[in-house]
């Protein structure tokens, strides 16, 4: 059974940092395409960063410069740093394996 549990998520005041980390079960990680997604109220989900097997990163232009995506294949999990957050960050925040599978999500909240 493939599970994607992610975890990092929370209230932080704009300019904040958070981390956010996807752990996988019953999949190997490192062989697939990982990507962040993230939805906003009334708002259709929408790709943030992802990175392929061989370690290439793409960006959504929103979050270019501010936002790291990386891989720990030793743990299994991939992660998403997420440096000067603006309001329009907040979202639920889910990670999708290429195999399709999706993580629960995680909330995340920018505000004063």
């Amino acid at each position: 059974q493939v599970q994607l549990v992610e975890s990092g998520g929370g209230l932080v005041q704009p300019g904040g940092s958070l981390r956010l980390s996807c752990a996988a079960s019953g999949i190997i990680l490192s062989i697939y395409t990982m990507g962040w997604y993230r939805q906003a109220p009334g708002k259709q989900r929408e790709l943030v960063a992802s990175i392929t097997s061989g370690g290439t990163t793409n960006y959504a232009d929103s979050v270019k410069g501010r936002f790291t995506i990386s891989r720990d294949n030793a743990k299994n999990t991939v992660y998403l740093q997420m440096n000067s957050l603006k309001p329009d960050d907040t979202a639920v925040y889910y990670c999708r394996c290429a195999m399709g599978y999706w993580g629960q999500g995680t909330q995340v909240t920018v505000s004063s």
